[in-house]
C-alpha cells in the first residue's frame, strides 16, 4: 500500500514537474519573437554605428589628405616665390645694362674689352635669374593687348578696324615670375576710332 502510495506521489511530483516545464517552456514561445526583435535591433544599430564610425574614419582620413596636398603645395608656393622681392630689386639693374646697350653710338664708342666684360655680366645675371623663373614680357607688335600682361600707356588712333587694340610700340618691357606676372609690359595700342572721326579728321 505504501508503494502504491509512493508512485501516485512520484507521478503527481513528475506530471507537476511537467506541467511546469511545459508552461515555462511556452513562455519561452512567446518571449522568442519579442527577443529575436530585439536582437535584430540591436544588431542593426550596430551595423549602423560601425557604419558612421567607417564614414567618420574615412571623412577624417580625406580630410588629412587634403591638408597635406594643400600644405605640400602652400610650401612649393612659398619656395616659388621666396625670391620674388629680391628679383623685383635686380629687374632695374637688368633694364639700366639695356639702356646703355640700347644708346648704340656710345656704348660702341667704349674700349671693347670693356663693353665684352660688361655684356658678360649682363647676360650672367639675366641667365640666373631666368633659372629662378623670369621671364620677359616683349610682346611683339600686332599682339593682342591683353590687361593680364599688359598696361596701356597710351593709345594711337588708327583708321584699320583689325589693328583696333593690337599693340602698337613697347615702351617697357616685363617680366613674369614662375607664370606670375609682376612687371606688366607697357604699351601704345592702336584703336579704331571709326568712320566718324576719320571724316572730322579729312575736314
Amino acid at each position: 500500500m505504501n508503494d502504491d502510495n509512493k508512485n501516485i506521489n512520484n507521478e503527481n511530483e513528475e506530471g507537476g514537474e511537467t506541467a511546469e516545464q511545459e508552461e515555462i517552456v511556452s513562455e519561452e514561445d512567446e518571449n522568442t519573437p519579442r527577443l529575436l526583435s530585439k536582437l535584430r535591433e540591436k544588431v542593426k544599430k550596430l551595423e549602423t554605428e560601425k557604419q558612421e564610425n567607417l564614414n567618420g574614419w574615412q571623412r577624417e582620413r580625406a580630410d588629412f589628405v587634403n591638408f597635406r596636398k594643400r600644405s605640400e603645395e602652400e610650401k612649393r608656393e612659398l619656395v616659388k616665390f621666396a625670391n620674388e622681392a629680391l628679383i623685383g630689386d635686380i629687374i632695374p639693374v637688368l633694364e639700366s645694362f639695356e639702356m646703355a646697350f640700347s644708346n648704340r653710338k656710345a656704348w660702341e664708342s667704349l674700349p671693347e674689352e670693356w663693353r665684352k666684360g660688361v655684356e658678360y655680366i649682363y647676360n650672367q645675371l639675366l641667365s640666373a635669374l631666368k633659372n629662378k623663373g623670369l621671364e620677359e614680357l616683349n610682346p611683339p607688335k600686332g599682339e593682342k593687348f591683353d590687361p593680364n600682361f599688359h598696361t596701356a600707356e597710351s593709345f594711337a588712333s588708327t583708321l584699320d578696324k583689325e589693328e583696333d587694340g593690337v599693340i602698337m610700340r613697347v615702351v617697357k618691357k616685363g617680366y613674369r615670375l614662375n607664370g606670375r606676372v609682376i612687371n606688366p609690359s607697357i604699351v601704345v595700342v592702336a584703336e579704331h576710332k571709326g568712320e566718324n572721326s576719320e571724316n572730322a579728321g579729312g575736314k
